[in-house]
C-alpha cells in the first residue's frame, strides 16, 4: 500500500434495487382478500334431564298417603293423647273464667267486693260447720256399742233435715221478714225470682212467699190481669219474705248498691227488711214423686 493514497473499504457484494411496479393509469389497485375470522365451536346444549315417569311419581304419593293415614297409634300413645287433650281442655276454660271472673271483680265497687267476701266467708263456715258435724256423726257410729240405734238416730235427724229442705217440715230460726208494697203493680215474677236467688246465695236454709213454701222447684209466672202466681198459686201483694237464716248475711245481701232493694224502689216498689231471732216458716208442700227421675244405680 502507498503513502498518500486511501485505502478502499473493502465492500461486499451491493444488491441491486428492484424498481416497483408501477401501476398502469387507469388500473385499480389489487386489493388483498381479508382472512375470515374463525368461528369458535359452538357449545352442545346439555341434554334435558328425562321425566320422571307418572306411574313412579303416583307410586311415591301412594306410599306417602299410606305411611300418613290412617295413624297408627297404639293405645297408649291414644290414652296419653286424650289425657292430653283433655288437660288442654281443662286448662284453657279454668283460664277464661279466671280472667272473666277477674275483669268482673277489677269493676266491682267496694260495696260490692265487701258483700262477696262476707258471702264467701259465711259459706265457708257453713261447710266446716257441716263437716264437722259429718265427723261426729261418723265417730258416733265408729264408737257406739249398739251401732243400729244410732244409726237409725242419725236417719231419723236427716229426715227431718231434708223435709225442711223440700218444704215437708216446718222451720224456725233467726232470720228476717222482708215485705214488698207495690201500690203501682210494677213488680213482676223475674223480680221475685231475682230476690229469691239473693236469698239463696245469701245463705237462706227455710222461705215462705206468703203462704206459699219455696222448694227447689218453685216457679214464677206473671198473670195476664196483673199480678204474680207462684208455683200456680195467685199471690197479692204486699209480699211477704219469712226467711230462716243468718241475718247478719241476709240484710247485707239485699241492701247492696243496684241490689234487689235498690231494683224494687226504682220500679216504685217498697220494701222493708226486720231481723228477728226466731221466725217461723209454716206452710208445706205435698210431695211429689218425680215422673222422670230415677235413683242412678251407684
Amino acid at each position: 500500500m502507498t503513502a498518500g493514497t486511501t485505502p478502499e473499504a473493502k465492500a461486499g457484494p451491493v444488491a441491486e434495487a428492484k424498481p416497483e411496479p408501477v401501476p398502469a393509469p387507469g388500473a385499480e389497485p389489487k386489493s388483498e382478500p381479508e382472512a375470515e375470522p374463525k368461528s369458535e365451536p359452538e357449545a352442545e346444549p346439555e341434554a334435558a334431564p328425562e321425566p320422571e315417569p307418572a306411574s313412579d311419581r303416583n307410586t311415591g304419593r301412594r306410599r306417602l298417603k299410606a305411611a300418613l293415614w290412617p295413624p297408627r297409634l297404639s293405645r297408649g300413645q291414644l290414652v296419653v293423647a286424650l289425657l292430653l287433650f283433655s288437660l288442654g281442655l281443662g286448662l284453657a276454660i279454668q283460664v277464661r273464667s279466671t280472667n272473666d271472673h277477674h275483669s268482673q271483680l277489677r269493676g266491682a265497687r267496694q260495696e260490692d267486693l265487701v258483700r262477696i267476701l262476707d258471702e264467701l266467708d259465711s259459706r265457708q263456715q257453713r261447710l266446716q260447720q257441716e263437716k264437722a258435724e259429718l265427723e261426729q256423726s261418723l265417730a258416733k257410729l265408729e264408737n257406739s256399742s249398739n251401732q243400729a240405734k244410732e244409726a237409725q238416730e242419725q236417719t231419723r235427724k236427716k229426715v227431718t233435715e231434708l223435709g225442711v229442705l223440700a218444704g215437708t217440715v216446718k222451720a224456725t230460726g233467726p232470720g228476717i221478714v222482708l215485705t214488698v208494697d207495690d201500690p203501682q203493680g210494677q213488680v213482676k215474677a223475674d223480680m221475685l225470682l231475682d230476690t229469691l236467688q239473693e236469698l239463696r246465695a245469701a245463705g237462706a236454709e227455710a222461705i215462705q212467699i206468703n203462704d206459699v213454701r219455696v222448694v227447689v222447684n218453685t216457679y214464677f209466672t206473671d198473670l195476664s190481669g196483673g199480678g204474680v202466681q207462684i208455683d200456680g198459686k195467685k199471690v197479692s201483694q204486699p209480699y211477704r219474705f219469712t226467711v230462716v237464716g243468718n241475718p247478719q248475711d241476709l240484710t247485707p245481701a239485699l241492701n247492696i248498691p243496684g241490689g234487689v232493694v235498690r231494683t224494687l224502689e226504682s220500679h216504685q216498689a217498697r220494701a222493708t227488711i226486720a231481723q228477728q231471732q226466731k221466725v217461723v216458716v209454716d206452710a208445706l208442700v205435698d210431695p211429689k214423686s218425680p215422673q222422670y227421675a230415677k235413683p242412678a244405680p251407684k
